[in-house]
């Protein structure tokens, strides 16, 4: 029964990269038709990254009343929900208000899986869930263009989505009692330690050095997904059409790294992962810099999504022998919520300096981000 739990738990890991993606895929189908600005896109994905910020941030006092099987599947059926809100949309306003849902339902089950999976599962299960989570971002943009293409448009893309997350909320519905023995389990830990505020748990040993690592993580695999391809065309003068292939390469590097770090997470240690994903990111930061065509930028970008991949899930999977299992959960959403608003507001503030200075800051700005993380960690390891 366990082993049926945790084929769950991989599908809903596909559940939540499905909608990910789709705002970016479907948007230059959408704005044309909802006769808004393209830039309006912003606005859609910023009240979708608050909701899920606020909602990680309280993931825990939700989790202690629910457990996380009921709250995994609210959470989905709310994504369903929002997702089939945009199916029947028609008009700016009304995506805006259906986004709240979108967001709000997305980073409750994030962070009650996550810590479900750190407490319960070998590190290399983190490793592949993540991996999954990579299937199902691929995924959503082939069935969204698999629509466009089609007589069902934008429209059909976001129900189809839907569909197939009401598909796994039912089986999540069924599944609840294989949740059972461990709610109970969690209720008790809660019970014993009883809840911190927010300033008890940030005097917590190592708390904010690792806050500050998931915001810097998030914020640089953000950046560099989202501003690589303009750096390129702008810095290289590369093709636009080229530029965007080769981003490609980037989440290619963080899904086939996920995927083969399984492999060997258990034996080297979460720790050890991080580091050596660390390196690894740094060294495809300067082959990416190197000015020598074509080949070290898809290279670099090659590396660069290799080491993201193990950085995340071992960050992720550390959370209990950090805080201890009793305080896992509320640690969890808080970093869930900072990683959220890394990625959220990072990018933002690299594009304004792009603007106000020059795009060939980006591989600086990965660079200074990487440097904080190893500082981060470096102090996480003399305190814990």
């Amino acid at each position: 029964m366990f082993s049926i739990l945790l084929a769950i738990i991989y599908m809903a890991f596909i559940s939540l990269g499905l909608p990910d993606s789709l705002l970016g895929s479907a948007w230059p189908s959408m704005y044309g038709g909802l006769q808004v600005p393209v830039s309006y896109a912003g606005g859609i994905s910023m009240i979708i990254a608050l909701g899920t910020i606020v909602s990680s941030f309280f993931s825990d006092r939700l989790i202690k009343r629910m457990g996380t099987g009921l709250v995994t599947a609210a959470s989905v059926a709310m994504t369903a929900a929002a997702l089939w809100g945009f199916s029947i949309s028609g008009s700016f306003l009304v995506l805006c208000l259906w986004a709240i849902p979108y967001g709000l339902g997305a980073g409750s089950v994030d962070a009650a899986l996550n810590n479900y999976v750190a407490l319960n599962y070998e590190s290399r299960h983190m490793s592949w869930l993540h991996c999954f989570w990579g299937i199902g971002a691929t995924i959503g943009p082939y069935i969204m263009g698999l629509c466009l293409t089609g007589n069902s448009g934008w429209h059909g893309g976001y129900r189809t989505i839907s569909l197939i997350q009401l598909a796994l909320t039912a089986v999540l519905v069924f599944s609840l009692p294989l949740w059972k023995k461990q709610i109970v389990k969690s209720k008790e830990e809660h019970k014993q330690a009883g809840s911190l505020k927010v300033s008890e748990l940030l005097r917590l040993p190592s708390a904010k050095p690792l806050l500050a690592t998931f915001f810097a993580y998030c914020a640089m695999e953000s950046t560099a997904g989202l501003w690589a391809s303009s750096y390129m065309v702008m810095d290289r003068g590369m093709s636009a059409e080229l530029a965007a292939k080769a981003v490609s390469l980037f989440y290619l590097g963080i899904t086939a790294g996920r995927f083969a770090a399984g492999f060997v997470t258990s034996k080297l240690g979460d720790r050890k992962m991080i580091w050596l994903g660390l390196g690894a990111i740094l060294a495809g930061i300067l082959v990416f810099a190197l000015p020598f065509g074509n080949a070290t930028a898809f290279s670099g970008l090659l590396l660069i999504g290799i080491g993201c991949a193990p950085v995340y899930p071992s960050l992720l999977h550390q959370t209990p022998e950090n805080f201890g299992e009793e305080r896992s959960q509320q640690i969890m959403g808080m970093q869930m919520a900072c990683a959220y608003a890394g990625s959220t507001f990072m990018p933002l503030v690299f594009g304004v300096l792009a603007e106000a200075v020059s795009v060939k800051l980006y591989p600086v700005y990965l660079v200074l981000l990487v440097a904080l993380m190893a500082g981060m960690q470096g102090v996480v390891a003399r305190r814990v």
